[in-house]
Formats: structure tokens, C-alpha cells, sequence
């Protein structure tokens, strides 16, 4: 049985909270939104929204291969004819193919909010259909509020969706616009108004499924509501919409795809899914949401040990699907809760079997545990993890020798004095105090003394906090020996406070995150001062993408071979 999919994500989705979408942005997602299998793709409000009215006037210019584009509008104003309605007009404007049109089904917001009759209303959508299809338009209709107009008066809201039918509406979409229904509610209500339907002489009408997430429900209410007869479902890429969000559209499609006989997407589209999610979320800049099902990456993230002693034997014991279907990937978490078969999964994925080598991976269980004790998480800093299997194992390179660095952060006074607001240095400690006045500018200015290149080097760097002003010392010193550094950049950096009860004692964990353009990984530093944390987690940063790029470590003598 197909059931079509609609995707919402341009119009709907763009309504949550902190996304604006250009006319740009929105040409960079449709190809994204065609390529997992959508039927249909909603591109704005033509006529209402000006920014929608240029994208429809551009979309001509951006044919879609297999989807077809669809625009969304209401129907005619109360009192007016359809045909003359200048938003019935902008939707015929848009040269869209498929108009789909909002339409109140609950009474009262049909008397409250359009402040206007029931047979008004039933008119209203009437009309308004019947004008765009004599206009060469395939139509469908929303039916607003329908859920929850249903629960009110079932009668009158059976005949908005008898009324779309009777119009010409191809599919009428019932809205559970609140976000509130629950899925026994939604299979009830569907299967209900289908007898009616039945009885009114429309059996076998297509009937469809847009749902909001206000309760926590929106796949579920979406998979009840096609369980229960609807043939089209509605959704947004990684649930984006407003208020708490639109029914996922990501994962509706893997578990209708993968956990029931309907006809959805192919296999080749299913696995893009993880693929277009994230860059979704990066043309949205929206970060991405870590424990998304099926595609975040930590959906397949394993962290105790008693999964990892499973895992090894037969990985389908603790994960529901082959991560690869959604084009995802299991991953290993490595954490004090970690045995030694976490450890030993962890280190194949970067190509260490320490399967034959129990002293080996012993030592290494041994380290994550006491370094977690510390202070320190290896969750989300795999580089550093791997710079610890590597010390074990003999194999970490060392790219540079540290003698000493300094980072100091100081202000200019309005009578050009400067003074000393705090420092830190390789020495472990740190001072803090004003000379000056609280008055006027603040820098930041470190200084770094290492071996490279068979060189000593000693640098300066100035920034706009400690950790940039030593980031910027620490690259204007290694730049004279390893030129891939000018590829890696620094792109986040996190920094968190643990044992807050003893105050400004207590010890700083410091996660930083950096980039070769092409992959990101993260390293994770502790002292009982932010900059010495800092310090620890920039190095290794450094020391894993000079690894990762295959680059051979030159500390003295002539510059290595390779």
C-alpha cells in the first residue's frame, strides 16, 4: 500500500523558532527533501508571504526530477467570491501544480476566530476548491484543528472533510494543529470518520495526516493514523516547526520503511537519511540534535559495558536496526562505566584490534578509568581517547616539545596604563588581580616556547580570550614547520565546571572541537584553571589533526622523509 509523502519543511518547518530561511536556502533543501522520497514538497504561502511569492516566481528555474512542487494557501475570505480573492489569485500566480488550502473544521474557531457561520465556512471551502480545479489545479485541503473540532462536534467537522471531497479535493489532511491528541485518540477519530465518509458516499477517499509535537506524539499520531487508513503523512526534516516541532519526517519514513509492509521510500533513499539531516541542520543552522532516532549520532552510541560485551558478539542483540540502512554507524562510547569490550570495539574504529593483546587493553581500561575519576569524559572526545590507545600501544607521535607557555589577560585604561587582570602559565599557577583601573579595554596575550623543525620557537599571540590569544601563539609556531596546520581550524569550545561546591577551586573540564574541513574531532583537557584546560585539549588537538593528515613528526635534527 503507497502512502505518499508530503514533506512541510519549507513553509511549516521554517516557523520554528530561530530559522529564517532565504529563497536560497530554501533551493539548497529541496534537492535534499527529493532525495529521501518525498512525493511532494510544500515551497511557502504564495500571494501572503513575500519571500514565498519570489521563490514560486524562481522555482521554474529549479525543476524538480520526481517531486512535485506544491503551494500552500487558504481558502476564499468570508463574503468575498473565490475568484476574486487576491490570495486565491497569488496561489494560481505560483504556477504550482498542487494548491493545497487550510480550512477551519472546528466550529469554534470558525465562529471565534473567522467570526463567521458554519455554512459560511462550509461555502468558503467549497468555492475555493472548485475555483482552483476549474483553473487546471489539483487540490488538497488541511483541515485545521481537526482533532480537536472533532472531539467537539463530529458532525460538523465530518462535513468540512465531506465537503473537500464533494469540491474535488484529491486528499484532505486532518490536522492535529494542538499537538495534543494521543494515538488511540488518532485511531479512533480516523477510523470513525472514515465510516462516515463510507456513509456520505466517499469510500476510499484519500485521507492524509499532519501532526504537531506538543504531546510528545507527532510519529506516533502520524504511524496511527496511516494504520488506521490515512494514505498521505506530512512532516518536517528532524521535526523542525514551531513550538516544540512538526512530526519527524526522518523518522516516520525509517520506521514505515523498515518496520511495516507500506510502501514508502527505497532502500537507496532511506540510507540518506542521517546524510540530509545533518546538512539540513547546517543550511538551517540549527545544531543538530544528538540523540535524533535513527539518524543523530549518538542513535547508535554505546556506552555501558554489559551492551559492549554483546555488541561483540552479535550487534543486532542491542540495536533495533543495521545502523547502515539510514546511512548512520554504531558508535562506541568510552567512560568509566566502559569494560574492556567497549575498549576493545572503540579501538577497531580506528583500525586497533587489541583482541590478542589483554596487557594492552588492560592498561588502557585502566587510564580511561582513572583519568574519568579526575574529571575527564572521552563520550564525545574520541581524539583524545585515541591519543591514549596509541601512548599504550607505543604508536603516538610526538610532534612538538612544549618548554613553556603563558597566557595573561590585561586591560588599557583610559589614561593608556595598563594592568594585569589574570595569567596563567606551564608552572601550574595562577594569578589574578587589577593594577589598574576596571575601566577600558581588555586583551589577551600568551606566549609559547616549543621545540619543532629542529628550532626552538618562541611566539606570541594576541586574541580576543586566553585560549585565542595562546591558540593564536601556539599555530604562529608550528606554521614554520607543519603547513597542514593552516587547513585545521578550531570551530568549538566548550567548558564546564565540575565540583561547584568549592568554588573558585573547583576543577575546569574544557571540550574542544576542531576541523580539517572534511571531518571534526574533539579532545577534552582538565586543571584546576581554565586556561591550563584549555591548554591540554588545544595541543592534543593540534597533535591528533597533524596525525590524522598522516604528517611525519620532525622535532630535531633534518627534516624526516614522507
Amino acid at each position: 500500500m503507497k502512502i505518499d509523502v508530503y514533506d512541510v519543511t519549507l513553509r511549516d518547518g521554517a516557523q520554528q523558532e530561530g530559522i529564517n530561511l532565504s529563497v536560497a536556502d530554501k533551493f539548497a533543501l529541496m534537492p535534499l527533501i527529493e532525495s529521501i522520497g518525498a512525493d511532494y514538497i510544500e515551497g511557502g504561502w504564495p500571494g501572503a508571504i513575500p519571500r514565498d511569492t519570489e521563490f514560486f516566481g524562481q522555482a521554474g528555474s529549479a525543476p524538480l526530477e520526481r517531486a512535485t512542487l506544491a503551494a500552500f494557501g487558504a481558502t476564499r475570505k468570508a463574503g468575498v467570491k473565490a475568484a476574486d480573492d487576491g490570495q486565491i489569485q497569488g496561489l494560481l500566480d505560483s504556477g504550482a501544480p498542487v494548491l493545497t488550502l487550510v480550512a477551519k473544521s472546528d466550529i469554534r474557531h470558525v465562529e471565534q476566530a473567522l467570526r463567521t457561520t458554519g455554512e459560511e465556512n462550509l461555502a468558503m471551502v467549497r468555492d475555493s476548491v472548485e475555483y482552483l480545479r476549474s483553473q487546471g489545479r489539483e487540490v488538497m485541503v488541511d483541515v485545521e484543528h481537526f482533532f480537536d473540532g472533532f472531539r467537539f462536534d463530529p458532525d460538523y467537522t465530518s462535513s468540512v472533510v465531506a465537503e473537500c471531497f464533494s469540491a474535488g479535493a484529491t486528499c484532505v489532511i486532518l490536522c492535529d494543529t494542538n499537538g495534543g491528541s494521543l494515538p488511540s485518540d488518532v485511531t479512533r477519530v480516523v477510523t470513525e470518520l472514515q465510516e462516515r465518509l463510507v456513509r456520505a458516499g466517499f469510500e476510499g477517499a484519500k485521507l492524509g495526516i499532519h501532526a504537531h509535537d506538543d504531546g510528545g506524539c507527532a510519529v506516533a499520531n502520524s504511524i496511527a493514523a496511516i494504520e488506521a487508513g490515512c494514505r498521505q503523512v506530512q512532516g518536517t526534516i528532524n521535526g523542525y516547526g514551531e513550538r516544540t516541532g512538526n512530526a519527524n519526517l526522518l523518522t516516520i519514513l525509517a520506521n514505515l520503511a523498515l518496520k511495516t509492509e507500506y510502501e514508502t521510500v527505497s532502500a537507496e533513499q532511506l540510507a540518506r537519511l542521517s546524510s540530509v539531516s545533518h546538512a539540513a541542520s547546517e543550511i538551517t543552522n540549527i545544531s543538530p540534535y544528538a540523540r535524533q532516532p535513527y539518524v543523530g549520532v549518538s542513535a547508535f552510541a554505546h556506552k555501558a559495558g554489559l551492551h559492549a560485551s554483546a555488541i561483540r558478539v552479535n550487534p543486532d542483540l542491542y540495536q533495533h536496526i543495521d545502523p547502515l540502512a539510514v546511512g548512520n554507524d554504531m558508535r562506541m562510547l568510552v567512560s568509566d562505566m566502559a569494560g574492556r569490550a567497549s575498549i576493545e570495539l572503540k579501538t577497531r574504529e580506528f583500525g586497533i584490534d587489541l583482541s590478542d593483546n589483554p596487557e594492552a587493553l588492560g592498561e588502557i581500561t585502566g587510564r580511561v578509568k582513572a583519568a574519568e575519576a579526575a574529571g575527564y569524559t572521552y563520550d564525545a572526545a574520541d581524539a583524545s581517547f585515541e591519543l591514549i590507545v596509541r601512548d599504550v600501544m607505543g604508536d603516538r607521535k610526538q610532534y612538538f616539545i612544549i618548554e613553556a607557555w603563558r597566557a595573561n589577560i590585561s586591560t588599557v585604561n583610559g589614561d593608556g596604563h595598563s594592568g594585569s587582570a589574570s595569567s596563567a602559565d606551564s608552572s601550574g599557577e595562577t594569578e589574578s588581580g587589577f593594577d589598574g583601573l576596571h575601566s577600558g579595554s581588555t586583551f589577551s596575550e600568551a606566549t609559547v616556547k616549543i621545540y619543532a623543525g629542529g628550532r626552538r620557537y618562541m611566539r606570541v599571540g594576541e586574541g580576543v580570550g586566553p585560549v585565542d590569544a595562546l591558540d593564536q601563539a601556539l599555530r604562529t609556531a608550528l606554521n614554520n614547520v607543519y603547513s597542514e596546520l593552516a587547513g585545521i581550524e578550531l570551530i568549538d569550545f566548550k567548558v564546564r565546571i565540575l565540583d561547584t561546591h568549592r568554588g573558585t577551586e573547583a576543577t575546569t573540564r574544557v571540550m574542544i572541537e576542531l576541523s580539517d574541513g572534511q571531518y571534526v574531532w574533539r579532545t577534552v583537557g582538565v586543571g584546576d584553571d581554565v586556561i591550563e584546560a584549555s591548554w591540554e585539549a588545544l595541543t592534543e588537538g593540534y597533535e591528533y589533526g597533524l596525525m590524522r593528515a598522516g604528517v611525519t613528526p620532525w622535532i630535531g635534527g633534518d627534516r624526516p622523509e614522507g
